[in-house]
């Protein structure tokens, strides 16, 4: 794997998994019952944009260490998945 496409890999993987933990350790302004006039309630309390940043990316090499392991260390690639459709002759 070269590295434009490893560093591709790690974008598309890291943008996926950061929508995925945005939504974890966000507090709202309801659930502080501070709610800021001229706001909704369900707004969130402070940002925690950094937070979320350091998470995704730590979530992100882990699975990409494990992507390597599994393809370099055992040597499996796409044609050692087992064919979950029959094949037609």
């Amino acid at each position: 794997m070269s590295w434009v496409s490893l560093t591709a890999l790690f974008f598309v993987v890291w943008w996926t998994v950061l929508f995925a933990i945005l939504p974890f350790g966000l507090k709202t302004q309801d659930d502080d019952s501070d709610v800021t006039l001229g706001t909704v309630s369900s707004a969130p309390r402070g940002p925690h944009m950094l937070r979320a940043v350091l998470w995704t990316t730590l979530v992100t090499l882990v699975l990409l260490g494990i992507f390597y392991g599994v393809t370099r260390g055992l040597e499996l690639g796409i044609d050692d998945l087992p064919h979950i459709v029959p094949e037609f002759e």
